[in-house]
């Protein structure tokens, strides 16, 4: 999650200079690499340095993608394909934790990695039949000291908040970290401001709608994939399921994730609903977390089934329909740029909600879950805020005729 999280403003950039279609081929190729030596591994170091080289390809994989559709898609259509690769998602979501238990109770962990080689082939050779070439853009100089300081600062709580538990908050190694963490922050705006090619361009912030959209994505994503990274380690840890029933379990989360999707990239074809999908969104995120707070080793399963559907509602809503709010608020030229913009602040929050939520859990999955999962409420709160305060339906109108093809 941090190599994806640091890769994304660069493979955003690299993308716009060299085109995304051979930049999207490299970083899928470059992920059945390490997926291959993920499987391969001989030893945990092995593994974490395959999975970090995973991660910095997955970054691409994902702002490519996204900017690509932005580049495909008419304003009008873009919260249609979003929601459709909401529902792929949801279907991987479904299939992956299934056949992760079944690989680790009957054949091998290995083969949670080992399954994306054929898997990618197969997109490997569809998307370099099916994509199109972009026009190559003059060549400028590539901002590689922002790329590394937006990486850095992006890293350095995340770190924080991973050690502090261990080495303890006032130990040098935090102290050290949390002092990195200001100077890095502290870099950013001086030397972005000198760049040629900053990443991401100033202007991007200068937009409400953008701004908005990226911290409401960050929110989302620490609430979701603190949901979908500890729920199983609950389930197993607490309820004594296996590894395979644990994404039995799971099921209706995903269901849910798969349905919202699907509608709200529907709804959002009409920007005047942008706004009430994503607070709506944010709501039942919220409430999904008041609901998870309550869990304990007796409680019932039609009770789970029912926190996980909200949760797994919740959690659809609002990750592609804060993207396209954005993408639909700023000129045409500049979609890829605000693409990137989200798609870093929800690695972002993607990496800060696992790590802040596995501090928070602690070493007692029994007696810290619901507190764990209470304590992210107010995260959620202020992200029901933010997305209120998105531009009006009228704004988000006139933006989208602004970028429609025949304006």
């Amino acid at each position: 999650m941090l190599a994806s999280t640091a890769a994304t403003p660069l493979w955003g950039k690299l993308g716009d200079m060299l085109g995304r279609r051979r930049r999207y081929l490299l970083a899928t190729t470059a992920f059945l690499v390490a997926s291959a030596l993920c499987g391969l591994a001989g030893d945990l170091a092995q593994l974490i340095a395959a999975r970090a080289l995973q991660g910095l390809a997955g970054g691409g994989m994902i702002v490519l993608t996204f900017a690509l559709v932005g580049d495909i898609a008419a304003p009008a259509d873009r919260g249609r394909y979003q929601g459709r690769f909401g529902s792929v998602y949801g279907v991987a979501g479904i299939a992956g934790p299934l056949l992760g238990g079944l690989f680790t109770d009957h054949l091998s962990w290995r083969w949670a990695f080992l399954i994306n080689v054929p898997v990618g082939l197969v997109a490997v050779v569809l998307a370099a039949r099916a994509l199109p070439t972009a026009v190559r853009r003059p060549a400028v100089r590539i901002d590689y000291a922002g790329a590394l300081l937006l990486a850095g600062a992006a890293t350095a709580p995340v770190l924080i908040t991973s050690f502090g538990p261990r080495w303890g908050w006032t130990s040098p190694g935090t102290l050290s970290l949390a002092a990195a963490a200001i100077v890095l922050i502290g870099l950013v705006v001086p030397v972005e401001r000198r760049a040629a090619a900053p990443v991401p361009p100033p202007a991007m912030f200068a937009s409400r709608t953008v701004v908005l959209a990226a911290l409401v994505g960050f929110i989302a994503n620490v609430a979701m994939f603190s949901v979908l990274v500890y729920l199983p380690t609950y389930l197993q840890v607490v309820d004594g399921v296996s590894a395979t029933l644990s994404g039995v379990h799971l099921l209706p989360l995903v269901l849910g994730l798969v349905v919202s999707q699907s509608l709200a990239g529907r709804w959002v074809a009409d920007p005047a609903r942008v706004r009430v999908v994503l607070v709506t969104g944010m709501a039942l995120n919220l409430a999904g977390l008041l609901l998870l707070s309550t869990l304990a080793p007796g409680t019932a399963q039609v009770a789970l089934i029912g926190y996980f559907a909200v949760t797994g509602v919740g959690i659809g809503l609002v990750p592609m329909v804060a993207l396209t709010a954005a993408q639909n608020a700023v000129p045409a030229a500049d979609i890829r740029a605000a693409s990137a913009v989200v798609t870093f602040a929800r690695s972002i929050g993607a990496a800060f909600g696992v790590a802040v939520f596995g501090s928070l859990l602690g070493e007692d999955v029994a007696g810290h879950i619901g507190g764990a999962f209470l304590a992210l409420t107010p995260v959620v709160l202020l992200g029901t805020v933010l997305a209120a305060l998105l531009k009006r339906p009228a704004q988000l109108s006139s933006a989208t005729a602004a970028n429609s093809p025949g304006s």
